[in-house]
């Protein structure tokens, strides 16, 4: 299963996104659940990236993500809040697959 934590100190803004996991939904290279999650994630981190550098790091673990949220930027908060609201509709169609916290 893929797990998505969400962490904010003070429930306005994101601090952490940790996603990792599998999603097991077929074998590895055929899972679209893990396709789109990867399809969701990566084009908010560039899209985010081509906007503002500085807004967030990345840190690849072994078996996932964490992306750190380092600024405040409206723009950028709002591309953060379409991400985790694509997951959670994926969520939704797959929830044996994947788990948005």
């Amino acid at each position: 299963m893929i797990k998505v934590k969400v962490e904010s100190k003070d429930r306005k803004h994101i601090d952490l996104i940790k996603i990792h996991g599998h999603a097991m939904y077929d074998d590895f290279g055929k899972d679209i659940v893990c396709s789109s999650v990867s399809s969701i994630v990566t084009t908010t981190v560039n899209g985010i990236y081509e906007l503002n550098k500085k807004y967030l790091q990345v840190e690849m673990i072994p078996d996932g993500m964490i992306i750190s949220i380092t600024k405040e930027d409206q723009v950028c908060d709002k591309l953060i809040n379409n991400m985790l609201t694509l997951l959670s509709e994926l969520a939704d169609n797959y929830p044996e697959n994947i788990t948005v916290k």
